[in-house]
């Protein structure tokens, strides 16, 4: 019998509510095997570290997770892009908009197939992918 890994891919949003103590994500990512993050959810990690006032301590923090066996950086490439753009087009056919950030989230997601966990509600508008929605008091 063939054992499947948990793999996961930690959005932006919910890599946040980790390091604020969320209780769900938390036990979440105790349990999985691997955890992913992509090139996008580092940008707008690093875009916020710059932009706040501990840029050296949460880089630290980042650079201590993605130190872990169990953690990776999954890269765009063209497959990518083209899960991108299917998704992009069955979003706008539907009238259901989504952040075009969240959109390559998701892409990777669908590539490596991965389960999103997010804090973000609008990746359940995504078919195409598995997504574990948590929320913000949990």
């Amino acid at each position: 019998m063939e054992v499947r890994s948990h793999r996961v891919l930690l959005d932006t949003s919910g890599y946040s509510a980790f390091l604020k103590g969320n209780s769900r994500i938390k036990s979440l990512l105790q349990q999985v095997d691997e955890i992913y993050l992509n090139t996008i959810i580092l940008g707008e990690l690093l875009a916020g570290f710059t932009a706040g006032s501990h840029e050296k301590k949460n880089r630290d923090i980042l650079r201590e997770l993605l130190s872990s066996p169990r953690v990776s950086v999954a890269h765009l490439d063209e497959e990518t892009a083209e899960r991108y753009a299917n998704i992009y087009c069955y979003l706008r056919a539907q009238g259901t908009p989504v952040p075009v950030n969240d959109l390559w989230i998701a892409a990777t997601a669908m590539q490596y197939g991965l389960k999103i966990v997010t804090l973000d509600s609008h990746f359940l508008k995504i078919p195409q992918v598995l997504t574990e929605y948590c929320s913000a008091s949990e």
